[in-house]
């Protein structure tokens, strides 16, 4: 199974949101099937074959999140990200100030569900092959 050092050295190589679906094959290889982003504190839960977990220690002091979500302008900031004009730290201050508590990514359905506080699905994009 995958270790954390196998997935940080696949992050490192991460510099903006356009770096992300060569991200998500490194993730493939190492077999990892999905993993939760925790937006307050940047801490991430990787999910393996019969039930293999793998998490993070937060990566940074505790961001507040909206209450309230607001999809249009989170879309706003996502598009930015995705075109690689923010690097991970802001686009997760972003998604906080939004009213994004965690996004999911499921490699087998090569999905990312963003939530709010509630645990509602907010956006749920398809991950480019």
């Amino acid at each position: 199974m995958f270790t954390i050092d196998q997935i940080k050295a696949a992050h490192e190589k991460v510099k903006s949101g356009a770096d992300f679906p060569n991200y998500i094959q490194d993730l493939i290889n190492l077999g990892v099937k999905g993993y939760d982003t925790i937006v307050s504190d940047g801490s991430v839960s990787y999910l393996g074959d019969n039930g293999f977990a793998a998490s993070t220690e937060k990566k940074y002091d505790t961001l507040a999140v909206a209450a309230v979500a607001n999809k249009e302008r989170f879309i706003e900031f996502l598009v930015m990200h995705q075109d690689g004009q923010t690097d991970y730290y802001t686009f997760c201050q972003h998604a906080a100030q939004c009213g994004i508590a965690k996004w999911r990514v499921d490699i087998i359905e090569m999905s990312c569900t963003y939530y709010d506080t509630a645990e509602n699905p907010i956006l749920i994009e398809k991950i480019p092959a």
